[in-house]
């Protein structure tokens, strides 16, 4: 008899890259198991009928549901990264109920979080995001956990998580694209060499120090353009920062756009930045997809992506020297292109090789049926 397996996720069309990892990851999973896909909170659920019921995790209020059905009805969580203190302040502050949020944070943290939660209710200070996880209470009531990188193992580990933990790449895509028709649409001819930068336009996506690298690029090379694609943070006047660059000419803001506009945008490109800091822990699906499209791709070096093998991707290092060090390797991809599609097809090889949808189906069936057994 096959596995039958509740699935707890959000789906398209919600602003979660999570409903799209869901989405492409059930294509193939429904080849190994019987799926029953919860999407929303309103869905009657009757864990009698299952044999696993699988949570996808992550730091929005897109996951409300699934936190909540998680704690009442303990499963298997994937854990998308390893905080969730926006997710938890969503489901108590957002929902005025502060008495839970600061029992939360004493839960999690003890008398000195307690004692900030305090300081938090009186609006002295905002909330400790970066500092307290928030994942206590999750990880006490699960059977086991998912991860895509060996950095989640261990802060999986260091939360204090002491049950079954499977590390499952996550997959990729290798889609099919209208790059001549967007470069057409972007006023780009092959000639010209195109960056991108994709997903919430934030200031930990090193958007600033990328601006300022390229405004360094244009000086050594005029035809060189820059597409910035995803929803504008409100706290992150990005606009504003392009024209005190004077990179108007240089740089076009998309905002958001459908998935399949995503993805043809970032098919137009022929060099994309995948940079961040602080982490914590999360994979980048805009990444993955990056990689199956054989892009040229620049990640910072640090948590899942140092994990990344060298040869397909370039990793910039955090601290003082990561503004020069990405100018230095735009100078080198746009100067050579041949390394840059070079690069970009040892990507795409082992986005093929080691994360594909079907594998990865696989081994979280074979995970579950091991917890099962």
């Amino acid at each position: 008899m096959p596995l039958k397996i509740a699935y707890f996720s959000p789906m398209p069309p919600s602003k979660s890259g999570i409903a799209d990892y869901s989405e492409a990851l059930l294509e193939d999973l429904r080849g190994f198991a019987e799926v029953e896909v919860f999407s929303s909170a309103g869905q009657t659920f009757d864990p009698s009928r299952f044999d696993a019921a699988v949570y996808h995790i992550g730091n929005n209020v897109y996951h409300d549901f699934v936190y909540e059905t998680a704690l009442r009805v303990p499963g298997i969580v994937v854990m998308h990264e390893a905080n969730l203190h926006h997710l938890l302040a969503d489901i108590t502050i957002k929902r005025d109920n502060w008495d839970a949020y600061v029992a939360e944070c004493e839960y999690n943290g003890g008398p000195e979080a307690l004692a900030f939660a305090k300081r938090v209710r009186a609006l002295e200070v905002g909330p400790d995001y970066e500092g307290l996880p928030m994942t206590r209470r999750l990880y006490q009531a699960s059977k086991g956990v998912i991860v895509h990188s060996a950095f989640m193992v261990e802060e999986v580990r260091r939360q204090g998580f002491t049950g079954p933990v499977a590390q499952i790449p996550h997959g990729a895509w290798i889609p099919q694209t209208r790059r001549q028709d967007i470069r057409c649409l972007l006023g780009v001819d092959e000639a010209t060499p195109l960056i991108g930068a994709f997903g919430y336009i934030k200031p930990y996506k090193r958007i600033a120090e990328s601006l300022r690298a390229l405004r360094r690029m244009v000086r050594l090379d005029p035809r060189v353009r820059m597409i910035l694609v995803g929803e504008p943070h409100p706290d992150f006047p990005v606009q504003e920062l392009v024209k005190t660059l004077g990179l108007e000419e240089h740089v076009r803001i998309i905002g958001f756009v459908p998935i399949h506009e995503f993805v043809d945008y970032m098919s137009a490109c022929d060099i994309i930045l995948n940079l961040r800091y602080p982490t914590v822990g999360e994979t980048s699906g805009s990444l993955l997809r990056a990689l199956g499209l054989g892009r040229a791709v620049m990640v910072s070096d640090i948590g899942s992506f140092s994990e990344l093998p060298d040869e397909i991707c370039l990793k910039v290092p955090i601290g003082p020297e990561e503004e020069d060090l990405i100018f230095e390797f735009l100078n080198v991809l746009v100067s050579r292109p041949d390394l840059a599609q070079a690069m970009g097809s040892r990507a795409k090889a082992w986005v093929e090789r080691e994360c594909n949808w079907r594998s990865v189906a696989q081994r979280y069936v074979q995970f579950l049926s091991g917890l099962t057994a």
